[in-house]
């Protein structure tokens, strides 16, 4: 199956470099860009075609893309989907872990039973002995719990500083949970995690997740090749 951008052609002629902008950026987002196997090249007569646009909301709409870092225009050599180097990585799932833990504490703080329930329910629908047998279910709702913590701390500040990290760790959470037992540690971590946050207890939630994030951040150093 070609791990590529999936694109919908626009039809509708209103803030066409805009609508063309956010699908891309969208599609960025949801493609594994670490896949080994991953079509990182943009080619942008085909990408007219395929929105059905002309060249110049286009080309704005690939200068705003280049600008947030998430492609790159090089000069008689096309357009690339941008890759962190593994150092890069590293330090960017350092910044999560320490975000995400005071998104964590913040929890305890703000977030109403219901919505910490709901985070259980979501942590509760896998079994660490059986995980295996619904990895693809899986790693989408393990993007998904990581990503309520941080809504559910209402720090709009800590939202848009992972926004920007968003796509790389979600990428490289993608593709390493399949390795080793990540899986099942995950599984037992998110329920201790759940627990914590459901007692309230700032200190526990914050070191777990914190300590949970760091746990991805040892398996790419000593794994993964990025390079």
């Amino acid at each position: 199956m070609s791990n590529s951008l999936k694109i919908r052609p626009i039809v509708e002629a209103a803030s066409m470099s805009t609508r063309i902008y956010e699908q891309l950026k969208a599609a960025i987002t949801a493609m594994d860009i670490y896949d080994p196997d991953a079509n990182l090249k943009l080619d942008e007569r085909g990408l007219s075609e395929q929105f059905g646009s002309s060249r110049t909301p286009l080309r704005e709409a690939l200068t705003r893309l280049d600008q947030d870092g998430l492609v790159k225009i090089l000069p008689r050599r096309g357009i690339i989907i941008v890759r962190r180097t593994k150092p890069e990585i590293l330090e960017m799932i350092t910044v999560w872990a320490a975000l995400e833990s005071m998104a964590a504490r913040l929890v305890c703080e703000v977030a109403g039973d219901d919505q910490i329930a709901k985070l259980q329910q979501l942590a509760d629908t896998y079994d660490s002995t059986q995980v295996e047998q619904h990895m693809s279910e899986y790693s989408d709702d393990n993007i998904r719990f990581h990503s309520t913590i941080i809504q559910l701390s209402q720090c709009e500040l800590i939202a848009e500083m992972t926004d920007g990290l968003f796509r790389h760790v979600r990428a490289i959470r993608r593709r390493t949970i399949h390795e080793k037992d990540r899986a099942q540690r995950s599984v037992r971590d998110h329920s201790r995690i759940v627990k914590a946050l459901g007692k309230r207890d700032a200190d526990l939630a914050s070191r777990l997740v914190r300590e949970h994030t760091m746990k991805l951040r040892e398996h790419v150093e000593q794994n993964v090749d990025l390079d």
